[in-house]
């Protein structure tokens, strides 16, 4: 692959991670509530979904995407649920969670951040779409050889964890603003109700 095709590549890669979506609400959202704590884990999530749609993609697999509607369905609802969980979570979850947030704070495990960002990102219709429809427009696919797949592979595992990591950074920094328990609480469901958008959003595409 020459390197006008993999900078035309990591060129729409960046536009199409970079415009909010689903994904982006729900890294917003958990930046809000716990900071940076948790963030590594979650976003490796949607790396690794991302590659599994790229392999999919370039592995003829886009026909299968489409023929199998229902097992796409359940990854896609069970992603939406999983954010619904952790909309209901921040809405319940006490002012003081977010005081203390930080190193010393009980984080949540990163095997279920993992799995949920995950699971987010197979059934989310924005990633899917990218790779399953936009990306073979891009990308000759069908002559990629294993360097390419590592060319490739490398731009989406650089890429995204920086684009989020900034989200992620970027809502860390607005939680300094909030030392209230009242505004720490508003936060929090501020944070609940962007997930739950983000839920809605997976679902009904």
């Amino acid at each position: 692959m020459s390197w006008y095709s993999l900078l035309t590549f990591g060129t729409v890669y960046f536009m199409a991670v970079a415009t909010p979506g689903p994904g982006v609400a729900a890294v917003i959202a958990q930046g809000l509530a716990r900071g940076s704590v948790g963030a590594p884990a979650f976003i490796a999530g949607f790396v690794m979904g991302d590659l599994t749609w790229f392999i999919a993609a370039s592995l003829g697999l886009s026909a299968l995407a489409q023929s199998a509607h229902t097992v796409f369905l359940v990854v896609r609802y069970a992603g939406a649920a999983y954010l619904l969980w952790l909309a209901y979570a921040l809405w319940t979850a006490p002012p003081r969670v977010l005081m203390e947030a930080g190193p010393e704070a009980p984080p949540q495990r990163p095997f279920k951040l993992f799995t949920g960002s995950l699971t987010l990102t197979l059934g989310n219709p924005k990633p899917m779409i990218f790779f399953v429809a936009l990306l073979p427009s891009v990308v000759p696919l069908e002559t990629l050889r294993l360097p390419d797949y590592l060319e490739i592979g490398a731009v989406i595992a650089i890429v995204l964890p920086s684009i989020l990591g900034a989200y992620v950074l970027a809502a860390s920094r607005a939680r300094v603003f909030f030392r209230s328990a009242r505004a720490l609480r508003l936060l929090n469901r501020g944070s609940g109700t962007l997930m739950a958008a983000a839920a809605f959003a997976v679902a009904a595409r």
